[in-house]
């Protein structure tokens, strides 16, 4: 008896949320964008601090027509089942009109499949798994390149200043870091680059013994670029790994965790002269980007890299989608997140088709280079703070 009650009263919850959707809230309505993210990922604090530096300004900004957005988050901690139920959380329990995040490709494609049953927009920022706007659902957006465009600025860089002749592929063996070293592999296909070895590593295995073994192979021919695609802890791990052996490879990054300023504290020494690829930049001339940047440094002393410009700029196109729509019914969201052509800090946004990709954003990647502890923008030429050092 108990079971069919709670069934039911969460039936009339629903119908109650879809009669609020479908009519104007009261003034001192708020209305409920719904973050999911994780909490144990490296860039969630800065990610957080990015969504409420943008929500303060939308709100000041008058909210939606007058309404105040809501942020409730709910962390889906990187887990398909915890993901689902994050999802439906934020829709049934908390009424959101849309959901903004999802940061391990893992297990979005699942979040996002969950969402798009429920009708619900939902504005992907961080994952970069190409399935997740490849699967037809009608209800997710992308605002980050999807993975196979995340080295485009690296792989024009390379073939313009670099010229490489061989090559060492090594990535943590999950979605994200599978499709950033497939598409690194074509790359080097295209182009004459032999792969001298195609190494992929278990996350949860991650040491420095674990990587030694690994390097086994990099040492016997040893390449002219080793390219990993990680997160944070094991992007910092594999680089002092590396020159701890004495391989004099140059060490490239595919994003990911070597953008990250702790990645310098915790690589230290060995992090000199990496280059990454990355997809935003604060030399970037978009509008709003250095006030972004600079208030972000003043307010929390710490550097923002695009993980925080993603978040910022998300949150930025979905207030601008929700004064746009017609209703906060999702037909009605969607019809606004289509027609969305906007500048951000980020980077211009505007969903399209091509390829194989639905109502993806597209956007040039940058390359960085650590010099003297810090960033250094050197590809395009047009943004570069400073001349590339081999």
């Amino acid at each position: 008896m108990q079971h069919y009650r709670k069934f039911w009263l969460q039936i009339g919850f629903i119908l109650c949320t879809s009669i609020f959707l479908s009519f104007p809230v009261s003034a001192s309505e708020k209305i409920v964008i719904g973050i999911l993210h994780r909490a144990d990922f490296a860039y969630a604090d800065m990610m957080q601090k990015a969504y409420s530096m943008a929500l303060e300004v939308i709100n000041k900004e008058g909210g939606v027509n007058g309404h105040p957005i809501k942020l409730v988050f709910a962390d889906d901690r990187g887990k398909r089942r915890e993901g689902q139920i994050a999802v439906e959380k934020l829709i049934v329990q908390n009424g959101a009109v849309m959901l903004v995040g999802g940061y391990s490709s893992s297990n979005t494609l699942d979040m996002a499949r969950v969402a798009d049953r429920r009708d619900r927009p939902f504005l992907v920022c961080t994952a970069a798994d190409d399935r997740i706007t490849q699967r037809q659902l009608l209800n997710i957006y992308r605002l980050n390149p999807p993975a196979s465009e995340y080295a485009n600025g690296l792989e024009k860089f390379m073939i313009t200043r670099l010229n490489p002749s061989s090559m060492s592929i090594i990535y943590e063996n999950s979605p994200y870091g599978t499709g950033g070293a497939l598409q690194m592999m074509w790359f080097c296909r295209e182009n004459d680059i032999a792969i001298t070895a195609i190494l992929p590593y278990h996350k949860e295995r991650a040491s420095e013994a674990y990587f030694k073994k690994i390097l086994t192979h990099v040492q016997k021919d040893v390449p002219d670029v080793i390219y990993m695609v990680s997160y944070l802890k094991d992007a910092a791990l594999l680089v002092k790994t590396i020159r701890a052996l004495n391989i004099k490879s140059l060490l490239s990054g595919g994003a990911g965790g070597f953008t990250h300023e702790k990645f310098i504290s915790l690589a230290g020494a060995a992090a000199e002269k990496t280059i990454t690829a990355t997809l935003w930049s604060p030399h970037l001339q978009y509008s709003g980007t250095q006030t972004f940047f600079q208030n972000f440094l003043k307010r929390y002393g710490i550097q923002p890299d695009y993980h925080g410009a993603e978040a910022y700029a998300a949150l930025l196109v979905a207030a601008d989608a929700l004064r746009r729509a017609k209703s906060l019914q999702p037909k009605d969201i969607r019809e606004a997140l289509n027609a969305t052509q906007m500048m951000t800090p980020f980077g211009p946004v505007q969903f399209k088709s091509y390829k194989n990709f639905q109502r993806q954003n597209r956007l040039p990647t940058q390359v960085l280079q650590i010099m003297n502890n810090r960033f250094e923008t050197i590809w395009p030429l047009e943004l570069a703070t400073a001349d590339f050092q081999p």
